[in-house]
């Protein structure tokens, strides 16, 4: 069963030249405990596909489709008694009731949307500095997160899952730090503030927007090594959201492509990035620097403005492979082989 069904979601923004559409037409769907990568160009409505999944779209946006969430949370037994090692995954066990049936979250009031935010489904951004409160200790950021939605949790149980979040976070000396300010933890650490933050309400579906591109590679690959963990213990739904195929490749067992507020293709990710199937995919993989590679060849021209898109196919002013039913509609999500779809005409001839 998905934990969270996206299908034919449109989000539409007003500016001066008319309403423009930076998710087109979106269907996405992530089972519990799965983790699904996003990757595109910036300007391709990664971000703004994340915003509408968390209700934080901007004023007068206009939103249709569907956001289907299932919230039921099945119980998995009581916490047993447990080393001080185990308690991060012995805090999962707790029997807890959801907040919200299974519905549409595209309906939701701003009430029932505060409810949902966070304690079901949470985002780790990408800069934890300008996330962060600068002038509020770390350990009380975090106590704020879960008070938003348990007010009346007692001090003592409020400190152990501040501390339990923080373990299952891997934040070393946890006690330590939830006494200092931002300003003194490094860009790793900060990070993993923000994911014990977002973790200590125990949500269902966490969204990551990006959360290594500010940090170098070794510190890279221990917060891909820890969403990986806490995704599969906490059997958490994962979106990963990134422009670089080589940290997606990482955490992603399944990959969608995303141009011009579409998503263009998608399947499994080894078949997706091994078989790419629609032109875009190609242009990315052979854009990213490789050992092997010695020559980059970056993909021509730019993603268009949304006020400016193309009939037909949105990728076909960039596309070598154009043809002249490119630009009659929109292709449809052809399968190119099981579980692995692409919006281009050349799909079918890949079958």
């Amino acid at each position: 069963m998905a934990l969270i069904e996206v299908h034919k979601l449109v989000v539409e923004l007003g500016t001066a030249a008319g309403w423009v559409r930076p998710v087109n037409e979106v269907s996405l769907e992530i089972g519990e405990g799965e983790a699904v990568g996003l990757v595109g160009e910036s300007g391709s409505g990664k971000t703004m596909l994340s915003l509408a999944l968390m209700g934080l779209l901007p004023a007068g946006a206009r939103v249709s489709g569907q956001i289907r969430f299932a919230a039921e949370r099945e119980s998995v037994g009581r916490a047993r008694e447990k080393t001080e090692a185990q308690i991060p995954r012995a805090e999962n066990a707790l029997e807890r009731t959801s907040t919200l049936d299974a519905k549409n979250l595209t309906e939701l009031s701003d009430e029932e949307w505060r409810r949902v935010r966070g304690r079901e489904i949470a985002m780790i951004f990408q800069e934890p500095m300008t996330s962060l409160n600068p002038v509020m200790r770390v350990g009380a950021q975090i106590e704020e997160a879960v008070l938003a939605h348990e007010p009346r949790m007692g001090r003592e149980d409020l400190r152990r899952r501040v501390r339990v979040a923080m373990e299952q976070a891997a934040l070393p000396e946890p006690e330590l730090r939830a006494e200092q300010f931002p300003h003194q933890l490094s860009g790793g650490l900060r990070q993993r503030a923000m994911i014990a933050m977002a973790l200590a309400p125990r949500p269902k579906l966490l969204i990551a927007d990006e959360p290594t591109t500010a940090l170098d590679v070794t510190v890279q690959k221990q917060i891909l090594d820890l969403l990986d963990r806490l995704r599969r213990e906490l059997r958490l739904g994962l979106l990963f959201i990134t422009h670089d195929l080589g940290v997606v490749a990482e955490v992603a067992e399944r990959l969608a492509v995303m141009y011009a507020g579409r998503i263009v293709e998608e399947g499994p990710t080894e078949n997706v990035l091994r078989k790419p199937g629609h032109p875009y995919t190609q242009g990315l993989l052979a854009a990213s620097p490789t050992l092997e590679r010695r020559e980059l060849q970056p993909i021509p021209g730019t993603v268009p403005g949304l006020g400016e898109l193309p009939r037909g196919c949105a990728f076909g002013p960039r596309c070598a492979f154009k043809r002249e039913e490119c630009e009659k509609e929109v292709p449809a999500m052809t399968l190119v082989d099981e579980g692995h779809a692409a919006r281009c005409v050349l799909a079918v001839e890949k079958k």
